[in-house]
């Protein structure tokens, strides 16, 4: 007689578990979150963008530049959502695979935006200073954050919070393998940590802790829990300390108090809106209230919003300058051509960039030994 070995509940659901279906809502939000982003790049600031518009935005847009100062937290948003895919992504997958999935997905696309804003920066008629070519080699690295080097994307500081959530979720999760119970305790254990690492006010703990973002990521991961068993405590515990944790540092980065000279005056009643509801929009999903949203062009949505992050900001501003003060187009042709501009050269960047050369780079890096 033979006797099979006793498989505990847990793991016997663990390794049961369906495959993952395509989550498009999630495609959806991931764009809305880079619209958000550009309506604050394009509106909702000073800066460059007023060199581009030739006035404020303020002039530009008098009434929703208070809106648009809200864009910024569609980072918070991003994060959240990153939080979830990576958890869902490296479940069950080795170090090797999940290292190859990671680069292969962020590596091609970067490196092409890199050099095409670096190109166009440099092009004698247009108007803003191009980084020297020693720092545009060394921006192909993504680290240059740390490096102290001049950055050619301003977004390319999210890639660098990125690449350490990575980091710590490979080295404490994938690594030894993902388990309900090792999440859980990677969950609580960055969340104390990042704790400790505010409190010690040391500048090494908050570079690999990120105690400003970390509420964020691993938000998303509690609600990658919930996806998988929506009766998980422990994922909804998670969920509600991070959103706890992850207000109080939007309010305290992003609130100022009221003034007249403000570019804007965000409320911390309007920051604390907008990251529940970015909770709440990756809950929902991952709840499954949100799967009647099945259409196909929101995969394609999913697809052009990394691209289309990557390039909007900088070469957003060489088309704004050129359609509103050399064609004099109004501030809202101008905005909605910008984005549509902008859309368009993320769908080239995923047609002839990210579809032939991720797959190849996958399997290039899956089978280094």
């Amino acid at each position: 007689m033979t006797v099979r070995p006793v498989i505990e509940p847990q793991r016997r659901a663990e390794r049961t578990a369906p495959r993952e279906t395509r989550l498009r809502a999630l495609d959806g939000l991931r764009l809305v979150a880079a619209l958000m982003v550009a309506a604050y790049h394009y509106g909702g600031r000073g800066g460059e963008v007023t060199a581009a518009w030739g006035s404020s935005p303020t002039v530009q847009f008098p009434t929703l530049h208070e809106f648009f100062a809200y864009g910024c937290l569609g980072v918070q948003v991003f994060f959240v959502i990153s939080g979830f895919v990576i958890c869902m992504s490296g479940w069950g997958r080795p170090l090797k695979s999940f290292f190859a999935s990671r680069a292969s997905r962020l590596l091609p696309a970067y490196w092409v935006a890199v050099l095409l804003v670096t190109a166009v920066f440099a092009l004698p008629m247009v108007a803003y200073k191009a980084v020297s070519p020693s720092d545009a080699l060394v921006n192909l690295t993504m680290l240059q954050q740390p490096l102290g080097v001049d950055r050619v994307l301003g977004v390319c500081w999210t890639l660098w919070a990125e690449v350490r959530f990575y980091a710590l979720f490979a080295l404490c999760v994938v690594l030894p393998g993902a388990t309900r119970r090792r999440v859980i305790m990677f969950c609580a254990g960055w969340t104390l940590a990042a704790v400790i690492a505010e409190a010690a006010n040391e500048p090494l703990l908050d570079l690999v802790l990120m105690p400003e973002y970390a509420p964020f990521f691993i938000g998303g991961v509690g609600l990658y829990l919930i996806h998988r068993n929506r009766r998980d405590n422990y994922g909804w515990g998670i969920v509600g300390v991070s959103w706890l944790i992850g207000q109080h540092y939007a309010v305290q980065n992003l609130w100022r108090a009221p003034s007249p000279d403000a570019f804007a005056n965000r409320t911390s009643f309007g920051i604390m809106l907008v990251v529940t509801l970015g909770f709440l929009a990756v809950a929902a999903i991952a709840l499954g209230w949100l799967n009647w949203a099945n259409w196909r062009w929101l995969t394609v949505a999913g697809a052009l919003t990394y691209p289309f992050y990557l390039v909007h900001e900088h070469l957003g501003w060489v088309v704004i300058k050129t359609l509103h003060q050399d064609l004099y187009l109004s501030s809202w042709a101008t905005f909605t051509l910008t984005i549509g501009s902008m859309l368009l050269l993320a769908w080239l960047l995923n047609r002839y960039v990210e579809k032939p050369l991720t797959p190849r780079l996958r399997t290039a890096l899956a089978k280094m030994r």
